[in-house]
């Protein structure tokens, strides 16, 4: 009777380059969050308006990196990275016109 070949796995060497990237995308989003902490303890509150616009730009931000990196989306070929960012950018600008427009119409019928 022949008697199976039985595989063994071997572990490979830590590639520094990987987890030293692993470590600064870390902390790039730690910085960002960072800031976010300090804009939403320190700034007035006088400067809603301003700390919102912050928010949503940090959020972005991080949003953008999480996908360049994780979702690999910043190591494609630009056709395919366009193919998603472009209706990715439009579905977000229809979402703040129907805001305001929804807001204008509150306004006019309740206001």
């Amino acid at each position: 009777m022949i008697e199976p070949e039985v595989s063994t796995i071997k572990p490979q060497p830590a590639d520094k380059n990987k987890i030293w990237k692993i470590w600064w995308v870390a902390i790039i989003l730690g910085v960002v969050t960072a800031a976010e902490f300090f804009v939403a303890l320190q700034f007035p509150e006088s400067w809603k308006d301003f700390k919102i616009f912050l928010f949503i730009g940090m959020t972005f931000i991080k949003a953008g990196y999480i996908v360049m990196e994780f979702m690999h989306l910043g190591h494609e070929q630009k056709s395919l990275m366009w193919t998603i960012l472009l209706p990715t950018a439009f579905v977000v600008w229809l979402l703040g016109a129907l805001f305001i427009q929804a807001d204008a119409i509150y306004l006019a019928i309740y206001g």
